[in-house]
């Protein structure tokens, strides 16, 4: 599904941005407030929303806490404040991702396609799909077929961001996971040392999933380094090493 949905109050924008992505391949809707675009955010037509924070009315972090409070459809947050603070209140609120106005056109696209190809694992499988094995590290279980992440037993609603970060994690329990791997992988881009946004991702899913597990730090920051998902089981120190090959 290439449906995107525009929610934004400047027309011209609207009309610019559509022009571009529509020869990107991509189909457009706009609308230029927020409660008509929370309606159609969760008709489940679309695969991303791109969304303004300065709307009229209701504005975009309003419409995005009741687009999470019913769906985990991939939102793209615009501003045309680049202030830290708004970034980390959307990203706090479970946006996908934050770009600041003006930008670069290419760089939308390249945001765009790489939230949708996190959203869409199935996509390189052929017509059998050929289903995921349970992944299962002390508490957590983690099945990609469904979707769905479990803590002893009960269901934890993350966004699609938050599963794919976990899920890098997970994989490799008690490794250290370098930052520039995590923003590759998570948030397929190069890495910026000045972009805190894996952090604001990584807090979140520590406040979703617990902050410890048997009593020790459930994902520990080292810091300078990256981040690394506690395996219960093991009583090794963590080590800083590539979790390129697994996968």
């Amino acid at each position: 599904m290439n449906r995107l949905l525009v929610v934004d109050d400047d027309i011209e924008l609207c009309s610019l941005v559509t022009k571009y992505l529509e020869l990107e391949g991509f189909e457009v809707k706009t609308v230029n407030e927020g409660e008509q675009g929370m309606e159609l955010a969760l008709s489940g037509k679309y695969a991303l929303v791109i969304l303004d924070v300065m709307l009229p009315g209701v504005n975009g972090f309003d419409v995005l806490r009741r687009i999470r409070t019913h769906s985990l459809v991939p939102v793209l947050m615009l501003s045309a404040r680049a202030e830290e603070v708004e970034k980390i209140v959307g990203l706090e609120i479970g946006a996908d991702d934050y770009l600041a106005k003006p930008f670069n056109p290419h760089e939308l696209v390249a945001r765009i396609r790489a939230i949708i190809r996190r959203a869409q694992p199935n996509s390189q499988l052929g017509p059998e799909k050929i289903p995921y094995p349970l992944l299962t590290v002390g508490d957590i279980e983690l099945d990609k077929n469904t979707w769905k992440v479990r803590r002893s037993g009960e269901v934890v609603e993350l966004t699609i961001l938050e599963f794919n970060l976990l899920e890098v994690l997970i994989r490799v329990a008690g490794r250290v996971v370098t930052r520039e791997e995590l923003v590759e992988k998570v948030l397929g881009r190069k890495f910026d040392p000045f972009d805190r946004s894996l952090d604001m991702h990584v807090s979140n899913l520590r406040k979703k999933l617990g902050h410890q597990v048997r009593g020790v730090e459930r994902v520990k920051s080292v810091r300078g380094v990256g981040y690394v998902y506690s395996n219960p089981d093991a009583r090794k120190d963590p080590k800083v090493e590539s979790s390129s090959r697994n996968y």
